[in-house]
């Protein structure tokens, strides 16, 4: 890290409001330039042509973005009906054409209902998923078709909040879901399912585990927090940026055995029942995040130590 850095010595977390046209890489390089510091990373990328949340990781931080990427998501989708493209997006190549007038919002709720609980998914071919040791949108480029296996994905729910009927229709969806869902997909199996057809117009993420749109900055904003000396009061602490993570507060003793790597016999752990099933553990004191730990074999274990005292 540069020592001029306007980053404090902990990093942090920030949240970002992607631009539309932007990469997710794009995003993390403009940051990095702005803060002066290489150690940027984000926690899970958006489409170019989305919008909305994504939640960079700086610093010391960058240590815990799989804890945040692996969270479950929302996003506000508008789908059109009548046709299909080969990207599932407005970007893409029609490859159906269908009715665009005649689906009515009573229609598309009857729908949407099989597209609710765990489903599977085939990954869109603009997606960054590696099949055959490449990833899928290199194959598209070079206009070469792979099959993609099928994913198991949890969407928690889907609402219709604005319907248009008339031609074309469409329609304005929420969609809570588990990471690794592809909205664009879903889309497209949504207008399949009602047989018109259907891509994604338009998408922006609204909540990444819980980091929500309203709370996200812009670049600009990023750039001119910096520029003042403010950024340090807007970067939110590690500890905090995994709140949806149970937490365990340590005792001075069980901290030393945390900071040594040394695990702690379940029983011993406050409240320790409601661990039993999370799939990470924050391990905190008084100054903040000590490790991530989980539990194995009645003990929990630190598997990322992140102090050093």
């Amino acid at each position: 890290m540069h020592s001029n850095s306007p980053l404090p010595s902990a990093g942090g977390v920030i949240r970002v409001c992607k631009p539309v046209g932007m990469t997710s890489h794009d995003v993390v390089d403009a940051v990095r330039r702005i803060v002066r510091t290489r150690r940027v990373g984000h926690t899970g990328t958006l489409d170019p042509g989305a919008a909305g949340v994504l939640v960079l990781v700086l610093g010391r931080a960058t240590r815990v973005a799989e804890f945040i990427a692996d969270a479950d998501k929302e996003y506000r989708v508008e789908i059109v009906f009548g046709r299909s493209t080969d990207t599932g997006d407005v970007y893409g190549e029609v490859v159906r054409e269908g009715d665009p007038g005649r689906v009515t919002r009573d229609e598309l709720a009857a729908v949407l209902h099989r597209f609710t609980g765990r489903i599977e998914q085939v990954p869109p071919m603009a997606s960054a998923v590696h099949v055959g040791g490449r990833r899928l949108y290199e194959y598209a480029r070079q206009g070469s078709t792979v099959e993609a296996p099928p994913r198991e994905v949890h969407i928690f729910r889907i609402d219709i909040l604005e319907m248009r009927e008339g031609a074309p229709a469409g329609a304005w969806l929420h969609v809570a879901c588990s990471k690794g869902t592809y909205i664009r997909r879903l889309c497209t199996d949504i207008g399949d399912a009602i047989g018109s057809g259907a891509y994604a117009q338009f998408m922006v993420r609204t909540r990444v585990a819980a980091h929500r749109l309203e709370e996200t900055l812009t670049l600009e904003e990023i750039d001119r927090l910096t520029a003042s000396g403010d950024l340090p009061r807007v970067l939110q602490p590690t500890d905090a940026a995994l709140a949806d993570l149970p937490a365990v507060d340590l005792t001075p003793a069980q901290r030393q055995a945390v900071l040594h790597g040394q695990g702690l016999p379940l029983f011993k752990v406050a409240d320790w029942q409601t661990l039993m099933q999370a799939r990470a553990i924050r391990l905190r004191d008084s100054q903040g995040l000590v490790a991530i730990g989980k539990v194995e074999q009645g003990v929990l274990k630190p598997f990322k130590v992140l102090r050093e005292q």
